[in-house]
């Protein structure tokens, strides 16, 4: 072979080399998904006066560049999520009215001199059971509200405490599954209140017939990245405190973890029903993401601790790095765990947990500046955005 072949063959191998990790880079894209519970529900305006709550109050903040929303909306433009999913957000029907109203007001406008705007062309909200009238006296009180404690979901009003997804990717809406209606009783050896020394469960036959595990929903929202399926899923469950000795909240959340844990696991999630009636969990060697204010952590709290630490330790899920933030660390500088809190009151309960197939971890972290930092004044207490943090993990589909 002469040298001028060599060499054309030489420069086709180097070409063929570079097409491929072309190829492979746009095959594998790079992309930010958050959690942020942002306590935007209408009672943080109102002091929480239940006669005062419904969701114009959000409504209209929108419509008057709130400061807490712009800060809000600041926090994500700073951290800038492709897919992010917002906990605490209202349901609003018309979205003219809420999630376009917040798109194009506070996150098409850039809220700081040294930031970019930032659009989510492609959103995803639904009712939640939050606020959802129940004809019960579910909390034990001998009142029958329908509302608050007495709603299947706490809350003052239905929508009360809503979820929120947006991307910048698209969002394949016809196969969305939800599971608002899944009954806690159709849970195989769900954890069913009863309080100690008791005869009888907390709750009736009648209501445990009807009572449905989500507080607010579960869902499981499939995006297109790049050709390749990335499921979503989706969920707030209830805080596992402010009941009795029955502990219908801790094992509430108990619960309402674990459906995650059986929807990812394919021997565990054949009893699983959506809003349609399909049956079953996630296939085998699926793509996807758990995000949410989880109001539980495996090391803290007063949470059952047995779902969560089972959802993190799962072969399925990929917890080898615990998303943390200097902020955290210096918020409780006595407690070792508190780099990894997600929120102000201190503990790890909002997460971003990739699938272990599929994904590759690049970086994470808690959106938690420390007091030296400019950008404290986002987060310097609950009425400047939330008492949560933003929770962030950048990642490669493989």
């Amino acid at each position: 072979m002469n040298t001028s072949i060599k060499a054309i063959s030489y420069l086709t191998l180097l070409t063929l080399v570079a097409a491929c990790t072309t190829n492979k880079r746009l095959m594998t894209p790079t992309i930010k998904v958050a959690s942020f519970n942002v306590s935007m529900d209408a009672t943080n305006y109102i002091g929480r006066d239940p006669e005062l709550a419904t969701n114009q109050v959000l409504i209209e903040r929108l419509k008057a560049n709130h400061p807490q929303i712009r800060n809000i909306a600041e926090i994500i433009q700073r951290t800038r999520p492709d897919i992010i999913l917002l906990n605490e957000f209202d349901f609003i029907a018309d979205p003219t009215q809420g999630v376009e109203l917040f798109i194009n007001h506070y996150l098409k406008q850039a809220q700081h001199d040294d930031l970019a705007a930032i659009d989510y062309p492609y959103y995803y909200y639904a009712p939640v059971n939050t606020g959802k009238p129940s004809p019960y006296d579910l909390n034990g009180d001998g009142k029958k509200t329908g509302t608050q404690s007495d709603a299947w979901g706490f809350g003052f009003f239905e929508g009360h405490y809503g979820m929120m997804i947006l991307s910048r990717y698209p969002i394949d809406k016809q196969n969305v599954r939800t599971f608002q209606n899944f009954k806690w009783k159709d849970m195989p050896n769900a954890l069913r209140p009863i309080a100690p020394n008791a005869t009888e469960p907390f709750y009736s036959d009648e209501v445990w017939e009807q009572y449905p595990l989500s507080s607010k929903s579960h869902w499981d929202v499939p995006i297109d990245i790049d050709g390749k399926v990335l499921h979503l899923l989706a969920s707030h469950p209830t805080p596992p405190v402010f009941d009795g000795e029955e502990d219908r909240n801790g094992t509430k959340n108990h619960d309402e973890v674990r459906f995650w844990l059986d929807y990812i696991t394919p021997n565990n999630s054949a009893y699983i029903y959506d809003d349609n009636g399909k049956k079953g969990g996630l296939v085998a060697q699926s793509r996807f993401v758990i995000l949410g204010d989880q109001n539980a952590s495996n090391t803290e709290g007063d949470a059952r601790q047995e779902a969560i630490t089972a959802l993190l330790n799962s072969p399925f899920v990929n917890d080898n790095k615990i998303p943390q933030s200097d902020g955290g660390d210096a918020n409780a500088p006595e407690n070792p765990l508190s780099k990894y809190h997600t929120a102000s009151w201190g503990m790890r309960v909002d997460y971003v947990l990739p699938a272990s197939f599929g994904i590759e971890v690049i970086k994470n972290g808690v959106f938690w500046p420390t007091q030296t930092d400019e950008t404290y004044r986002l987060i310097k207490d609950r009425v400047s955005s939330s008492d949560h943090r933003l929770v962030w993990t950048e990642l490669t589909l493989k």
